[in-house]
């Protein structure tokens, strides 16, 4: 017998090793209940939809969901007395009708579980299988990865501050508000976040990289979904399962990592599990997961292109863009400053501070004109609850606010707070 012959039965042998018990039921559990959650979650298998995403209707993200509202009604009625229903105005991911389908997927996966445990308890291992559980599960954290990367990366996520946020007193926002502020008030800070993110998701998508891709991933999710715990972000359920995803995905070599990051031991190479027997058809799953990963990509840049300009920074200015200081008033309302921050809207700070806004086409017996005495003056002229008045604003130069204007200093004699 060869060397090569050698070789080949002792993989062979390996290979038809059992596994033990409790792996086995492990693996059917974890099969089954992230199987269907990536298939369930909507916005998971969405980002699959690549350059054609854009071109889907609005909700499109939210069809699987939609589908399985009647059944989580249901059960959210029988199971825990509780009416529950799908908003679809709404961007929580966290909405109690969700939590009422992770609570199904739940029951699917234990009772799949121990049905397949019973019918297939002969097998002892699940090798073949196990491979192609984690190059599904491996894309889908990597797609999600992408998806919320490039959001940040081209900064739409978190926004930079409106032109109202700069007059709230800090005590009236609320935690998540604050951790979108604070994120927003540096495009740098967001788009480093958005590289690590982007980066997991690419190298997820190859499967020489996919270890270090589920590393990066997973520093990257606990760090968000500490901050969804602790500034109340409605993103708990999708991003405690992409962290629990990162850390199936790492599983198998836990022990190699163990023996380089602990133990500093040596530790054998990792080997990617084969899909296919031969090498031919492997490379050609590996360029098949590569290109779907460039797909992804550029739908990920298309969308986060398109909200920067519709939503984002990118987004047209009107000609009267900035905070207006009211310096004088005859008749009408007591306001202190206005605030014309997007077309045909208009917001308001009473005297008293608080702020509120008037939708200029559709408020009722209210009409408002503007005409520009200087590049920095405006008169506003018009009627407010019956009466007519006329104002003398003057535009507030926004590097006055210690969040815009103060830019970044190498040296600071006293930190500075404001």
């Amino acid at each position: 017998m060869t060397g090569g012959d050698t070789k080949r039965d002792v993989k062979t042998a390996d290979d038809v090793q059992p596994w033990n018990p409790l792996t086995r039921v492990a693996f059917r559990f974890c099969f089954l209940y992230f199987g269907l959650f990536c298939l369930w979650f909507a916005q998971i298998t969405f980002a699959f939809t690549g350059l054609v995403a854009p071109m889907l209707p609005q909700r499109a993200v939210l069809w699987q969901m939609v589908v399985l509202e009647p059944v989580a009604r249901w059960v959210g009625r029988q199971v825990f007395g509780a009416d529950v229903s799908l908003h679809l105005d709404s961007g929580s991911g966290d909405q109690a009708v969700i939590w009422v389908m992770a609570f199904c997927g739940l029951v699917v996966a234990v009772a799949g579980t121990v049905v397949w445990s019973v019918l297939d308890r002969r097998r002892t291992e699940y090798r073949r299988l196990h491979a192609w559980f984690l190059t599904f599960l491996r894309i889908c954290v990597g797609g999600q990865m992408m998806f919320y990367g490039m959001a940040k990366v081209i900064p739409s996520q978190m926004p930079a501050p409106s032109l109202t946020s700069l007059l709230q007193p800090f005590g009236e926002f609320s935690p998540m508000a604050v951790l979108w502020l604070q994120v927003g008030s540096s495009y740098p800070y967001e788009i480093l976040l958005g590289a690590v993110e982007l980066l997991a998701g690419i190298l997820l998508f190859i499967p020489r990289t996919a270890t270090l891709g589920a590393l990066v991933g997973l520093v990257s999710m606990v760090q968000v979904f500490v901050l969804n715990l602790t500034f109340d972000v409605p993103v708990k359920i999708l991003s405690s399962h992409l962290l629990l995803m990162t850390l199936v995905l790492l599983a198998p070599q836990a022990r190699r990592l163990a023996n380089v990051l602990v133990l500093e031991r040596p530790a054998d190479p990792v080997v990617t599990p084969r899909l296919f027997e031969s090498a031919r058809p492997n490379r050609i799953a590996a360029a098949v997961q590569v290109a779907l990963g460039v797909w992804v990509l550029a739908g990920c840049v298309t969308i986060g292109v398109n909200g920067w300009f519709e939503f984002g920074g990118g987004r047209p200015k009107p000609e009267l863009y900035g905070i207006w200081q009211v310096t004088d008033s005859a008749g009408g309302p007591a306001w202190r400053r206005v605030v014309v921050e997007e077309p045909d809207v208009l917001t308001y700070q009473s005297v008293s501070g608080e702020l509120e806004t008037v939708d200029l086409t559709t408020e009722p017996g209210s009409t408002f004109t503007f005409h520009r005495t200087a590049p920095d003056r405006l008169e506003l002229t018009g009627r407010w609850d019956s009466g007519s008045f006329t104002m003398t604003l003057e535009r507030v130069d926004l590097s006055e606010f210690p969040l815009l204007g103060r830019g970044f200093n190498w040296v600071q004699e006293y930190p500075y707070f404001g």
